[in-house]
């Protein structure tokens, strides 16, 4: 479970914004971020009004949950979409989330480049990645075109 420590120091790298820039969002030194961020000193009200004043969800920053006025247009009404939805639909919508999210993790290829598959071993073995057409695949003694 996360805390109020771990949720300000994410919500900083999430930014992209160093100790010193941060700090400088809610009016207090380096030093007295990197308190706040490991936990020795507690923010003041001051702190969180100028940090709230430039954007950032202090209810989340508390709770974990973000504040109902801190979505964007477009992600409101997909939460309203998604709530309308049974729960095998939910189930595939996030489905797609999570594998889309996955494939932002996998390096993009930028040139194209002839693609040889050699398969060996049992049927029923499955292949993931990008393929481009035209292909040959050779089953036994007969060769199988596919565009």
């Amino acid at each position: 479970m996360e805390d109020f420590k771990t949720r300000l120091k994410g919500e900083r790298r999430r930014l992209g914004l160093n100790q010193e820039k941060f700090a400088q969002l809610g009016g207090v030194t380096r030093d007295t971020q990197l308190k706040y961020e490991n936990g020795s000193r507690k923010p003041d009200s001051d702190y969180l009004q100028r940090l709230s004043d430039a954007g950032i969800d202090v209810l989340f920053l508390f709770t974990g949950k973000l504040s109902a006025g801190s979505l964007s247009d477009d992600e409101e009404e997909l939460l309203e979409g998604y709530r309308k939805l049974d729960i095998r639909a939910k189930a595939r919508v996030l489905g797609v989330v999570e594998g889309s999210s996955s494939l932002d993790s996998v390096p993009r290829q930028t040139h194209k480049r002839s693609v040889q598959m050699t398969i060996h071993g049992s049927v029923g073995q499955q292949i993931t990645g990008d393929i481009t057409a035209p292909q040959t695949i050779t089953m036994g003694r007969k060769k199988l075109k596919m565009k």
